[in-house]
């Protein structure tokens, strides 16, 4: 039985962290593992960094309409 719900507690784990990648919710986590391996400099914070990311998304001129 231990066995089992260790097996779900696994899949629930991945399923969870598939939802974040899929929503970009892990977005932040994944910018401060990098930062963190590169050893670069201060990391921006959470709220810095999503509006760095809007910022970056719509600056482009979009091509429709």
């Amino acid at each position: 039985m231990q066995r089992i719900n260790q097996r779900i507690k696994i899949v629930a784990a991945s399923f969870w962290r598939g939802v974040r990648e899929w929503s970009g919710d892990a977005a932040y986590d994944r910018y401060r593992e990098c930062i963190h391996r590169k050893g670069g400099d201060e990391p921006l914070t959470e709220t810095e960094f999503y509006v760095e990311q809007l910022n970056r998304k719509y600056s482009k001129p979009s091509r429709c309409c």
